[in-house]
C-alpha cells in the first residue's frame, strides 16, 4: 500500500502546488504508516525529479509515453489509473487545478474509488476515513466519510503548508497501455500564458471590477501589481466586456484561487465572484459603496474612490518597499 500523488509539470517544471500537495500527502503517509510515490507524465529533467525527495516522496514514476504527449483526460486518467493498480495505492492524492478536478474524478470511476474534492485539512481518522471540505459555496464546512478501499482527493490550493521532509528517492520509469478510444478528442491547438505570473500561482492578487469604467484605467492595476509582485484579475463582467482577457477572470465560473492576499477593486462582490475568491487567507476590499457585499467578506475595507485610493496605496507601497 502507497499514497500516489500525481504531480503536474508544466513543461518540465514544478510549482508550488506540488509541492503543497506531497508535503499533505507526506503527512498522510505518516498517519497510514506508509511511503509516498510520486507520478509524474513526461519529460522532466533528473534535478527537478530530485525536488520531488526533498518534500516527501520515496519513489517517483516517470511516464513517457508519445500518445500522452498531448494532455486528454481520459486518456491521462486511464494512465494514473493504471499506476494506482499496479503501486497498490489505496489513496490517490490531485490538486484541486483545473486539470487536476478533471482528473481526479475520471479516475476515482475509474479505481471504483471513494472522492472528495477539493478538500483543505488531513484527514481527521483514517478509520473511518474522514475529511473537511467547503460547501455552499464556501459559506460552511463538511465532513465526508469516504468508505471505499480507494480514496481519491484532490487538495484546495494554498490550504497547507509546504513541508521539508527529505527522502531518499528511487526514479523508476513506468508504462502503461492506451487505448485508441482513450485519444478520440484530440486539442487541435494550444496557447499557453507567458511572460507573466499565473494567477493560479500567485500569492497576491490584484483585482478590478466594473468600478474601474473601462480598460483605458488598468494602468494602475497593473503598476500595483508589480510593485507587489503580483497577477493581476477581474471579474466576470469585465471579461466579458472585453476589457481584459477571460484568462484572468477568477471566480466560480471563472479561475478558483487561494492567494495569501487578495485585492477587490470596484468588485461588488456577486456570490459567485466571493465563491471562487474565498480561500484567500486574506482579503481586502476598496468600493465607494458602503453596502457593496465584499465588505461583509474582507478582512479590510476601504469605502472610497478608487482612482484616489489606488494612486495612493501605489505610492505608499512604493516608499515602503524603499525603505523610506
Amino acid at each position: 500500500m502507497s499514497v500516489l500523488v500525481y504531480t503536474e509539470n508544466w513543461d518540465g517544471k514544478f510549482k508550488k502546488s506540488t509541492y503543497e500537495l506531497l508535503s499533505y500527502a507526506g503527512e498522510i503517509a505518516k498517519m497510514a504508516n506508509t511511503e509516498v510515490t510520486a507520478l509524474t507524465i513526461g519529460e522532466v529533467a533528473e534535478d527537478e525529479l530530485k525536488t520531488l525527495g526533498t518534500y516527501g516522496a520515496s519513489k517517483v514514476l516517470v511516464l513517457k509515453d508519445e500518445k500522452l504527449k498531448d494532455f486528454i483526460a481520459k486518456s491521462y486518467s486511464s494512465a494514473i489509473s493504471q499506476v494506482a493498480k499496479k503501486e497498490d495505492a489505496k489513496i490517490v492524492l490531485f490538486a484541486n487545478s483545473v486539470s487536476g478536478r478533471a482528473l481526479a474524478a475520471r479516475t476515482a470511476v475509474q479505481l471504483d474509488a471513494g472522492f472528495a474534492p477539493g478538500v483543505m485539512q488531513l484527514p481527521s481518522s483514517l478509520e473511518p476515513f474522514v475529511v473537511r471540505k467547503k460547501a455552499y459555496s464556501g459559506k460552511a464546512f463538511a465532513d465526508y466519510e469516504l468508505m471505499a478501499d480507494v480514496k481519491v482527493l484532490s487538495l484546495t490550493q494554498n490550504s497547507f503548508e509546504i513541508i521539508e521532509n527529505a527522502k531518499e528517492i528511487v526514479i523508476e520509469e513506468t508504462g502503461v497501455e492506451i487505448h485508441d478510444e482513450d485519444l478520440r478528442a484530440k486539442p487541435k491547438n494550444v496557447e499557453k500564458q507567458t511572460g507573466k505570473l499565473l494567477i493560479t500561482e500567485a500569492e497576491i492578487l490584484v483585482s478590478a471590477g466594473r468600478g474601474l469604467k473601462g480598460p483605458e484605467n488598468w494602468g494602475m492595476i497593473e503598476e500595483m501589481a508589480e510593485t507587489l509582485g503580483a497577477a493581476t484579475c477581474c471579474s466576470r463582467p469585465v471579461a466579458d466586456l472585453g476589457w481584459r482577457p477571460h484568462e484572468e477572470h477568477v471566480g466560480q465560473t471563472g479561475k478558483v484561487v487561494a492567494p495569501n492576499l487578495y485585492f477587490a477593486i470596484g468588485i461588488s462582490g456577486a456570490i459567485q465572484h466571493l465563491a471562487g475568491v474565498n480561500g484567500s487567507k486574506v482579503m481586502v476590499a476598496i468600493n465607494t459603496d458602503p453596502e457593496a457585499p465584499f465588505f461583509e467578506a474582507a478582512d479590510y475595507g476601504i469605502v472610497g474612490d478608487a482612482f484616489k485610493v489606488v494612486p495612493a496605496l501605489n505610492e505608499a507601497l512604493k516608499k515602503f518597499k524603499a525603505g523610506q
